[in-house]
């Protein structure tokens, strides 16, 4: 951080968990939680994921850009510059591809830097509901194949949960990404403790994602690592949940702590990384300099760069500058954009 004329310049911000490429909306059932469906609830009643996988299957490769790019620009005008983008949403080759392609797009059409994952492993279609090792025998682990011939996934990222993919089942697609050479990330312990975490940390995970019910071994697994804990707070208060991740257990065993959107349609419709870094100080209680820090640094690391997140001779000239005068207010604002000029790439 710097400070120039009054204004502070940072890195340019890194949303390191986003699923912006998806069709449709679940507006509807937003308000099925608001009269009391849990999460699990509305999934296993056919919607969640399922829903948008509807969706986006009837959306053709140029639909899937043109829904994405109106959110992705409200990352951009935030002063973001590298984001990460799944798939998932397709569930079965042709759309798990169509959507990586698209992601891939989206980099060309704006300047920003788009890391893309592979997220076959996000749930069970309905036309594997009664065999979930069948779909990843012949739709997941062929796509993750067809995707990496083609180079269009940099990670591969799975959903260890009760209504997704059991941990033996995640560390199946995990096997393959490591004889790919990609490196793996993990949704992990959102709605309940599955040892996902400690599971991705074996693989040398780039991060686990979301952590609500991490446990202390699992803490200790992500530190021996060097895995990052990635935060998302759009969901813990999209879901109204109770439970909070580890915050002070991750920082007192020195668990690296990123922040990110996880801009979806269902879980967290959010399009304010500075919104995702006041939650992560308000509801998370982490401080302001460390959000700023899992925005930026922390989240480069998220996504395995090291060109990028800090400000320094050799790096990338992401630059975000700001009409503020202390980092802290970049968190503490609400609602508010203090974005006074975004560099991409040392570009005007």
């Amino acid at each position: 951080m710097q400070k120039q004329e009054g204004r502070l310049v940072t890195p340019g911000l890194i949303d390191c968990h986003t699923h912006i490429v998806h069709g449709g909306d679940r507006a509807r059932e937003f308000e099925m939680r608001l009269e009391g469906a849990t999460y699990e609830e509305v999934a296993r009643a056919g919607g969640g994921i399922i829903s948008t996988v509807r969706a986006t299957r009837a959306a053709d490769e140029d639909a899937l850009v043109d829904g994405a790019l109106p959110r992705l620009d409200s990352l951009i005008a935030e002063g973001v510059t590298t984001i990460e983008v799944k798939s998932g949403y397709g569930l079965d080759i042709a759309t798990e591809l169509a959507m990586l392609r698209a992601a891939r797009r989206l980099g060309a059409k704006r300047d920003i830097e788009v890391a893309t994952s592979f997220l076959g492993a996000h749930a069970v279609p309905p036309e594997y509901r009664n065999d979930p090792d069948g779909y990843i025998d012949e739709v997941c682990l062929p796509a993750l194949e067809q995707a990496a011939e083609e180079e269009l996934a940099d990670t591969v990222d799975g959903f260890c949960e009760g209504i997704a993919f059991s941990p033996e089942q995640i560390a199946r697609v995990f096997d393959r990404a490591t004889d790919l050479a990609l490196p793996v990330k993990l949704h992990a312990e959102q709605l309940s403790d599955l040892g996902g975490a400690a599971l991705a940390a074996s693989y040398g995970a780039l991060s686990a994602d979301h952590l609500e019910y991490l446990d202390a071994a699992g803490v200790h697994a992500m530190a021996r690592a060097g895995t990052v804990a990635v935060l998302l707070p759009g969901a813990f208060y999209t879901l109204r949940e109770t439970q909070k991740p580890p915050a002070v257990a991750l920082r007192e065993a020195g668990v690296p702590i990123a922040i990110a959107t996880d801009c979806n349609p269902g879980s967290s419709p959010l399009t304010s990384l500075l919104l995702a870094m006041n939650m992560a100080c308000t509801l998370f209680r982490l401080t302001p300099e460390e959000a700023l820090a899992g925005a930026t640094r922390v989240a480069a690391q998220a996504l395995g760069f090291e060109d990028r997140g800090v400000l320094a001779e050799g790096l990338r000239a992401d630059i975000a500058i700001w009409d503020v005068e202390h980092p802290a207010e970049l968190a503490y604002r609400i609602g508010f954009n203090p974005l006074h000029h975004r560099t991409f790439g040392g570009g005007a």
